[in-house]
């Protein structure tokens, strides 16, 4: 195979990665590894020609244009983060590559593959974990763009569809290699069977629990507020914090009766950076003027987002993400509030940050680093954060507040879940991706969420996609991109827990363990 030809390879699978996440079919991972695969066999079969080392440049190349495809949205912010960040992810994708390919030509071919599997998996689980997170490009999230293939999710959450997709590439691989080397046609027989049912198994489970689903009433009433505020020129001064609250009164009082239980306001709705300190919530003219605003309807609750700040008086209580201008310490976060007419407020404290927006990677064990960051349009330093996840609970309602980037993990939003709340609210602030894939695929992990827990969702975004989402991860009522919009509807609260709920990320969890049997299994065979 000439070089020409082995880049065409990895350009072919690169792009075909990469499609998902501009919105074609998920389905089309089904087979996007397979040009990699050729490639990594043929270095294989050849390999007293070529050195270990050869696959890793051709994976790279494939991984680089896969993360450009389906991240490139995030340039709007950031053009140098963000670039430096697919570099680096292409850069691990290709080490995984590299790594299960040498234990192949070491080892074995079935325990190649089996690496290879694992070892995705695992980086998969490491991107969600670490203080660097870069998500978004798991595989078994973008598989939501058709939700009714991905029922099964509540029993292995999104890293089933990723284990899903890698075994469907490495059986369909092994088909063509048997036609292509004209095999005996038992084999061929045979890995078409495997390829086949594990294709339509999972497909037909799926399709007849969404059918059969059905979603015991329990409902609560939600009007949902899109106030359409453009976070480039937005300012933050009192009058236009004023403005802002004008214009969510008017769109709240729109679509609010007697029968609301919640009206649901999005991410950072205010935003003033000396009127949100939280032990000064009873003197805050904001809340003043919305708690007059509750008391026109029976019992009408709000949730919503805001930036608000703690001061620190006592040394012992400062943590590592505090600020400090003129001898005063402080916290600031990124909250969700609970504002009852009766002046009562809860709050949660956003605790999934953003690296380079709202964190500083590593602060926590890198202070001397507190005051460096990356600049995205976020706010410099790092934010305050809860250690654990908490709910807001109203009139026997126990929500879990899901503020924007934490929709993004599964077993995160799982832990709300296991502590009682029966319905999820997400608050964001799409409008940071202007009018591009951004916001689409954040709805995406909305709805991922649902099918794991079996919770419905209400979804307030600044600008971007409020909606309804029901059990099933069905998207209803969404709102128009850059529209100012108010919507009203139920969802049913629901207690029961799924086994994903209870188990988690078990699936990746087992790779992590496996994956590192197979390194110590490499040790172990170099001193042989």
């Amino acid at each position: 195979m000439k070089r020409f030809h082995r880049l065409l390879f990895s350009v072919a699978s690169g792009v075909l990665l990469g499609l998902p996440w501009l919105g074609f079919p998920g389905w089309i991972l089904f087979f996007a590894f397979l040009p990699l695969l050729f490639l990594e066999n043929y270095f294989f079969k050849f390999k007293d020609n070529f050195p270990v080392v050869s696959l890793w440049g051709h994976v790279f190349l494939a991984a680089i244009i896969w993360n450009v495809l389906a991240s490139w949205w995030m340039t709007k912010v950031s053009l140098v983060g963000v670039g430096a960040a697919m570099i680096f992810n292409a850069f691990l994708m290709s080490m995984v590559w590299w790594s299960a390919h040498s234990i192949r030509r070491n080892l074995s071919s079935p325990l190649g593959y089996i690496s290879l599997v694992v070892f995705v998996i695992a980086l998969e689980y490491l991107q969600f974990k670490w203080d660097i997170e870069w998500p978004c490009l798991q595989l078994g999230s973008v598989l939501a763009n058709n939700v009714k293939i991905i029922q099964w999710y509540e029993y292995t959450g999104a890293f089933g569809g990723t284990l899903w997709i890698l075994l469907l590439n490495l059986f369909l691989f092994q088909l063509f290699r048997n036609v292509w080397l004209k095999r005996p046609i038992q084999k061929a027989i045979s890995s078409t069977t495997v390829s086949l049912l594990l294709l339509l198994v999972p497909l037909i489970i799926s399709f007849q629990m969404y059918n059969s689903y059905k979603e015991d009433e329990d409902p609560i009433k939600i009007a949902i507020v899109q106030p359409n505020v453009d976070p480039y020129t937005e300012k933050f001064d009192l009058e236009s914090e004023l403005q802002k609250l004008e214009n969510y009164m008017r769109l709240a009082s729109s679509v609010t009766d007697d029968e609301t239980n919640f009206i649901v306001g999005p991410e950072t709705l205010f935003e003033h950076q000396t009127l949100w300190d939280e032990e000064k919530f009873a003197s805050n003219i904001f809340l003043t003027e919305l708690q007059v605003f509750l008391e026109q309807f029976n019992d009408t609750k709000m949730v919503f987002g805001v930036s608000s700040y703690k001061i620190y008086e006592n040394e012992e209580a400062i943590t590592y993400s505090a600020q400090r201008n003129n001898d005063i310490i402080y916290d600031r976060f990124n909250t969700a509030m609970l504002l009852t007419k009766n002046g009562e407020t809860q709050v949660y404290h956003k605790s999934k940050l953003v690296a380079g927006v709202e964190k500083v990677p590593f602060q926590k064990y890198l202070s001397f680093l507190r005051n460096s960051y990356i600049y995205l349009g976020g706010a410099s330093g790092s934010l305050g954060q809860q250690a654990e996840v908490s709910n807001l609970v109203a009139d026997n309602v126990v929500i879990a507040p899901v503020i924007c980037f934490e929709s993004v993990f599964g077993e995160y939003v799982a832990e709300y879940i296991k502590r009682g709340a029966e319905v999820i609210f997400v608050i964001t602030n799409d409008g940071w991706w202007k009018n591009s894939r951004g916001y689409k695929q954040h709805l995406l992990f909305s709805q991922l969420r649902a099918v794991e827990t079996r919770r419905s969702i209400a979804r307030s975004a600044n600008t971007g996609t409020s909606c309804f989402i029901n059990q099933r991860g069905d998207v209803l009522q969404a709102t128009n991109w850059w529209q100012e919009a108010a919507i009203a509807g139920s969802i049913n609260k629901n207690d029961t827990l799924t086994f994903y709920v209870t188990h988690g990320d078990y699936i990746a969890r087992t790779a992590v363990f496996i994956s590192v049997l197979m390194v110590l299994l490499v040790f172990v065979r170099r001193f042989e």
